[in-house]
């Protein structure tokens, strides 16, 4: 076994606001993985991984110092994580990542349907750990000379302002609008049939150009009051969000706490509206009832890993303001029983029920059945594990989230038996105005637009139908090919980093491949 890695720690004083001295650090991780992560005042940025683990449906992986180790698991990773975690050879770690919203399904019948590669889990203990609270930020490398540390360093002394920021006209209506108001029908219908009580079904709001993530970061923290909040870049996803409640906290004592958030007004600005929509939601009896079987189901999710007689509610039922949405919500708190930990914890609670809905699994069925595509890191978490056996789990909610060149948003309501289609919908729409009027375009690249030709495009949109390029026909309609909405926008953002901004309507009156190309070449001549 390698001899155990410690960490050595140096501190930098910061001057002024905390925050943007932690994005500068993550946006010189360069292509490194790294996971901001905002908790109680303190903003952690792990950058590199001298760990890693990861979670498939049949397995869990660690690969470190001394190479790789596989457990197979079932039922649920805790018990396989428990094991691998117990003797990492590094001092006083903390892991950071990221729980998909699939890993709900451990244990279910769902679970055998997942594709075998698919990351259900993926934490990650840094080479490189900076914390910045207060006027000081706490480095601590495990090889303080190496070129992640130095970047990390540079970044913290650098005090350039950010440049004023060019927003992303995302609106939140966009989308399939009409799909989601007939899966709000047919779920309420359930409903009212006796088939489960309450689900939260969510909608995808694609994003059309490309976006700045730490800047959409910065504008939107600023924006928002999020009980925790994020920043990463790891195994292929890269996210910012602005989570308004978590799944669970656990402390090394071993002291639990949840906070379901359900029940759902706007927050306008307007002082006088508000306060009238707060009492309106107060007195909407679907909110509140919404709201109360939540916190019953969390209740009884608690008793289940904490000692008897320990769990108990505060400040039930109370308003929380979160950006442009107001929310009934409660905080509920136990002490784990003897023999329990975060894992048992985070078995219990997650996904958390304000996302998934009751009971649990006749939730995921419709949420499998009626939503348009799988949810990933939209409604899991992202959360950090200490050696000391804390634990805490951001909601992934309020997120931008970018993967292979596209760029979406997307939120959801919760569907009981009196809802109405054309309310959730809206609903959906004032928690998406939390991100999407903070979304800041991506400076282009310095890519002349000569360097997109038929090539080049017949390879992207391949790579949108998921097919090979040589049965993608240049002559045919691309719809008629399979091209939807959500391949149509992330080719259009692919496209504008060559400084090519074409017209969804242009786009749309002709969708043959050679078509395009030629849009192409005469804004390239237009250019000169």
């Amino acid at each position: 076994m390698s001899p155990t890695l410690r960490y050595r720690s140096s501190s930098v004083p910061i001057p002024g606001d905390p925050m943007p001295a932690a994005v500068r650090v993550a946006r010189r991780a360069g292509e490194e993985p790294f996971v901001l992560y905002e908790c109680q005042d303190t903003w952690s940025v792990a950058l590199g991984a001298a760990v890693e683990l990861t979670v498939t449906p049949a397995a869990v992986r660690l690969s470190g110092p001394d190479g790789e180790r596989t457990l197979p698991w079932s039922g649920h990773p805790g018990p396989a994580l428990r094991e691998l975690t117990a003797d990492l050879p590094v001092e006083d770690w903390t892991a950071y990542g990221t729980a998909a919203f699939e890993l709900a399904y451990a244990g279910g019948p769902a679970h055998a349907e997942l594709p075998p590669d698919t990351v259900l889990l993926h934490l990650v203990v840094p080479r490189t750990e900076v914390r910045v609270q207060g006027g000081t930020a706490t480095v601590r490398a495990l090889d303080p000379g190496d070129a992640v540390t130095a970047a990390a360093l540079a970044a913290l002394a650098d005090t350039a302002e950010e440049p004023e920021p060019v927003l992303v006209d995302v609106d939140p209506e966009r989308g399939d609008g009409e799909l989601y108001r007939k899966a709000v029908h047919t779920a309420v219908r359930e409903i009212q049939d006796g088939a489960l009580h309450k689900v939260i079904l969510s909608r995808v709001v694609p994003v059309p150009e490309p976006v700045d993530l730490a800047a959409t970061y910065l504008r939107g923290r600023r924006r928002n009051t999020p009980a925790r909040s994020f920043l990463l870049n790891l195994g292929g996803m890269r996210a910012a969000g602005f989570s308004p409640e978590i799944v669970l906290s656990v402390d090394a004592e071993g002291r639990v706490r949840t906070q379901p958030l359900a029940g759902t007004r706007a927050l306008t600005g307007d002082a006088g509206e508000d306060a009238r929509l707060r009492r309106e939601l107060l007195g909407d009896p679907k909110e509140v009832y919404e709201h109360a079987i939540s916190v019953r189901t969390s209740f009884e999710e608690l008793e289940a890993v904490c000692a008897p007689g320990s769990v108990r509610i505060a400040d039930y039922m109370t308003v929380k303001p979160r950006g442009t949405a107001q929310h009934l919500g409660s905080d509920l708190y136990g002490r784990l029983a003897p023999g329990r930990d975060g894992w048992d914890a985070l078995a219990a609670l997650f996904p958390a029920v304000t996302v998934s809905g009751i009971p649990k699994a006749e939730a995921y069925d419709a949420i499998r059945r009626l939503e348009t595509e799988a949810r990933g890191l939209y409604g899991g978490a992202v959360l950090t594990v200490g050696r000391d056996g804390a634990l805490d789990a951001a909601l992934v909610l309020r997120s931008v989230y970018q993967r292979d060149g596209r760029t979406w948003l997307r939120a959801g309501a919760g569907v009981v038996g009196q809802s109405l289609p054309e309310r959730e919908f809206t609903e959906t729409c004032e928690k998406l105005r939390s991100v999407s009027q903070s979304v800041v375009r991506a400076a282009p690249p310095s890519v002349a637009p000569g360097g997109l030709d038929l090539d080049v495009m017949r390879r992207d949109v391949a790579e949108a139908l998921r097919r090979p390029e040589t049965e993608v026909e240049d002559e045919v309609s691309l719809i008629v090919q399979g091209l939807d909405s959500v391949g149509l926008m992330t080719v259009v953002s692919k496209w504008s980093a060559y400084g090519v901004r074409l017209k969804l309507a242009d786009l749309a009156r002709d969708p043959r491949l050679v078509a395009w190309a030629e849009l192409v070449r005469r804004q390239r001549s237009a250019a000169g």
